[in-house]
């Protein structure tokens, strides 16, 4: 029986030195995928592509900014001119360019705007595309908080109350 109590103890001590082998080289196939998902990063960083969002009202925007040229603006698969229109909504949207002194060709833009109204989603829009450009490039930070576009500006419709008409507004007075 000791001969045999030896030869399983001796077992269990290969098993260990193998698992422990065996965790060494996960550890170095982790330290390797890691490593790739490092480069990759690289890569986007080099692209340097930019998410942002931005909400006015009910309006929400996510805005996917790429420093590439000549990409378009596109806001709900539509061309940006398609989508706002009116030239005042345009003008809202292209402000921060304004600012900082760039033509929006320079970049490009992909646009989802879910919610609200045309002028709320404009007005998210401008203050996702402020977010990348800071983002993009520091400098442009001081000149576009100064224009006021990098604050978020969190009014929202107040929600009725009950023995209310509106929110605020009580029903007249009556005497008798």
């Amino acid at each position: 029986m000791p001969k045999e109590v030896k030869k399983t103890k001796q077992k269990e001590k290969s098993k260990k030195s193998s698992s422990v082998k065996k965790t060494a080289s996960k550890t170095k196939e982790k330290k390797a995928s890691s490593s790739k998902a490092k480069k990759e990063k690289k890569t986007l960083e080099e692209a340097k592509v930019i998410w942002t969002s931005a909400k006015r009202k009910t309006a929400r925007t996510r805005l996917m900014f790429s420093s590439a040229k000549g990409g378009g603006f596109l806001v709900n698969k539509k061309a940006m001119e398609e989508y706002f229109y009116t030239p005042e909504l345009q003008a809202i949207v292209r402000q921060p360019f304004q600012v900082i002194g760039k033509k929006e060709d320079e970049f490009s833009f992909k646009v989802e705007a879910k919610g609200g109204g045309l002028m709320a989603q404009a007005q998210a829009v401008r203050r996702a595309i402020a977010l990348a450009l800071s983002y993009f490039n520091p400098e442009w930070k001081p000149l576009l908080k100064k224009a006021g576009f990098l604050t978020s500006d969190a009014r929202i419709k107040e929600r009725k109350k009950p023995g209310l008409k509106r929110a605020r507004r009580a029903p007249q007075w009556q005497k008798r």
